[in-house]
């Protein structure tokens, strides 16, 4: 997630360079065309317009979709926050001794406790790690320049600006070195970890240690996980769909391809230097509508590793220390900075 106040001219150019070096290309092509007298018609400004309008209104369909993807991802992990703290709540409150026939010793619950948050500590990276896999439509999945180019990205501008944090968020720093190796060769080990602590839920209640109404209550706070975790699961796995994210790119080429044929002759009818004022004007119109275009792409997956992403890593940083000063911990990891500006 990017949080800086607004976004540099350096960066821009960076990052839509080869764009406006092509679409530059384009229109100095086209406008020597026209000066040579090679070709002297033109596409009238009327169709065009209209054709510019409804592209205009396409990709601003499609930028709609992906901001919606995007805002309703970050709702989700708002709720996983939420629920989080309500787990860490009714572990540290609700597991003692009121219930039991016999007491056991306030290390065993707090052994409980501890066993019980870490769990859930483990569950919330192992979730981030399996949204990071790449799913077949992302940009690091696909071919050539595509691929190399969103490589670049995630090296410099997402998950590669904290690679030294890998160490912190191993699942052997929170599950059993028994119970890791049993839950991480499933195959969504993130939904095998919150069976389990169903599982030590159950053992709980037949210890005393919680009665049937905590038990339940801690039991929907289970499946309140599980639900967040399938509506995560279901924008990452399910795209936006094909027909609205590659038809756009479509009429936006088709769009910039016709401009300086209507826009370069019109402006060829002002003075000699007309000609030549005509290249950058068009240039600059093409680039607009890519630049929608891009915005767009790069938003509609949420969960690809770049600077557009929610910023799981320091939400489930902030989950856990919340969640261990619970336990009374008071040595606790630093919070994730952001690093050039982005925030992961």
């Amino acid at each position: 997630m990017q949080i800086s106040k607004s976004v540099s001219p350096v960066k821009i150019i960076k990052w839509t360079g080869g764009h406006i070096i092509w679409l530059l290309l384009l229109m100095s092509s086209v406008a020597l065309l026209y000066q040579f007298k090679i070709i002297n018609f033109s596409i009238p400004w009327l169709p065009l317009s209209v054709i510019g309008t409804a592209v205009a209104f396409y990709v601003g369909f499609k930028n709609n979709q992906s901001y919606d993807r995007m805002w309703e991802a970050r709702k989700i992990w708002g709720g996983i926050v939420n629920d989080s703290r309500t787990w860490g709540m009714f572990v540290d409150n609700y597991i003692s001794n009121l219930f039991v026939e016999k007491s056991v010793s306030k290390e065993e619950i707090r052994a409980i406790k501890e066993r019980l948050i870490y769990r859930h500590i483990g569950w919330l990276y192992a979730h981030r790690s399996q949204l990071l896999i790449p799913t077949p439509w992302e940009h690091v999945s696909q071919r050539g320049h595509v691929a190399k180019k969103a490589k670049y990205y995630q090296n410099k501008f997402g998950i590669g600006l904290l690679d030294d944090e890998r160490t912190r968020t191993e699942l052997s720093q929170f599950l059993p070195k028994d119970e890791l190796e049993r839950l991480i060769n499933n195959v969504n080990t993130a939904t095998q970890i919150i069976n389990e602590q169903s599982r030590d839920l159950k053992e709980l209640r037949e210890k005393g240690l919680i009665d049937d109404f905590r038990h339940m209550e801690m039991g929907n706070v289970l499946k309140s996980f599980y639900t967040l975790q399938g509506k995560n699961e279901r924008i990452k796995k399910f795209p936006l769909p094909r027909q609205y994210a590659n038809m756009s790119r479509y009429f936006v080429g088709i769009f910039i391809m016709l401009l300086p044929f209507s826009m370069i002759p019109e402006l060829m009818k002002l003075e000699d230097w007309g000609i030549w004022m005509s290249i950058p004007i068009s240039a600059l119109i093409g680039w607009v509508y890519v630049m929608m275009e891009i915005v767009g792409d790069y938003s509609e997956n949420p969960f690809q590793g770049m600077a557009n992403d929610i910023p799981m890593l320091s939400l489930c940083r902030v989950i856990e220390i919340d969640l261990r000063e619970m336990l009374g911990e008071t040595d606790l990891p630093p919070s994730v900075e952001a690093k050039n500006g982005i925030l992961m």
